[in-house]
């Protein structure tokens, strides 16, 4: 009878595994081995530290709970990724939320993949496997992207390959930093949507964006009803002259305007509304003028 003490440790990938994925595929080796071939290995959890250049500053407790109760049941599914840093220490590329739960699970190792990569590699990493993740929200996304930019030296066109997302999506995710900060927290507190957001940012004036952002929330405004409303305050002008469209001057009016134009030089204004109010406005494009404007005016006075 074979004792338990005899028996093989339970590996770290869990129980039935054979069943969910290729385990040639995670062929292990020593892990000095690991280090030099880019290869797999089982680390100690002590062994492992978080990454500095984690661009996700919370996790989720209660899904972290969750989680490590289905490592406790089926173990780690897919290993996460590691660079070797200093002596016999390592630090995660990607896959803090499963090494987390891994020690919320009592796991004193873990299988991992042992990568050579400096710091940029490393952020350029981390950075690509946050945006890849379901619940992220645009602003994250957007911030990640603009990371991924700045510190990893990508253009839009290379990002957008890193990503497999669309030149034009990226650029959309990255105009979304140029709404003032409220209006970001919304969209991430889920207050508006991204279409919501999107169309805001068709509004130049800042303090203009945040009085309709506010009035989006108060009347539960959708993403057509907000959309007409920028309409309108993008185009005053045009809208003026819809409304004012078909007011015809009456033909004394213009009779007078067309005497008066034989006297005054530059060009004559005269408006009038259905009420009866108008104005009349000279032009003039010189001192000159002005001065004949003034001197005919005087007369009739």
């Amino acid at each position: 009878m074979t004792n338990k003490n005899n028996m093989a440790k339970k590996s770290p990938l869990g129980r039935g595994l054979g069943a969910l994925i290729d385990n040639s595929k995670y062929e292990q080796k020593p892990v000095e081995e690991a280090v030099s071939t880019s290869a797999v290995a089982e680390i100690e959890m002590s062994k492992i530290e978080v990454n500095p250049f984690q661009p996700r500053n919370e996790f989720d407790q209660t899904a972290l709970e969750e989680l490590a109760a289905s490592i406790k049941e089926l173990g780690i599914i897919q290993p996460i990724t590691v660079r070797k840093s200093g002596t016999d220490k390592f630090q995660i590329i990607s896959g803090e939320r499963r090494y987390r739960a891994s020690k919320l699970a009592g796991l004193k190792s873990i299988i991992a993949f042992v990568r050579d990569a400096d710091d940029t590699e490393m952020l350029e990493m981390a950075l690509v496997e946050n945006i890849q993740r379901e619940d992220l929200n645009a602003i994250e996304i957007a911030i990640s992207y603009e990371r991924l930019i700045d510190e990893c030296k990508l253009t839009q066109d290379k990002l957008s390959e890193r990503v497999g997302k669309k030149r034009t999506t990226v650029t959309n995710y990255l105009r979304l930093l140029k709404l003032p900060a409220e209006i970001q927290s919304g969209l991430q507190g889920k207050l508006i949507g991204m279409g919501h957001a999107r169309s805001l940012i068709g509004i130049e004036d800042a303090s203009l964006q945040k009085t309709v952002y506010n009035r989006v929330i108060a009347d539960e405004l959708s993403v057509r009803e907000l959309e007409k409303i920028i309409r309108e305050i993008n185009k005053p002008e045009k809208n003026q002259k819809e409304k004012t469209k078909g007011h015809k001057l009456p033909e004394n009016f213009t009779k007078f305007k067309d005497e008066i134009s034989k006297y005054f030089p530059g060009k004559i204004s005269l408006k009038r509304n259905n009420a009866g109010r108008g104005t009349i406005a000279f032009s003039f494009t010189s001192d000159e003028e002005f001065d004949k404007i003034k001197e005919l005016l005087t007369k009739v006075k």
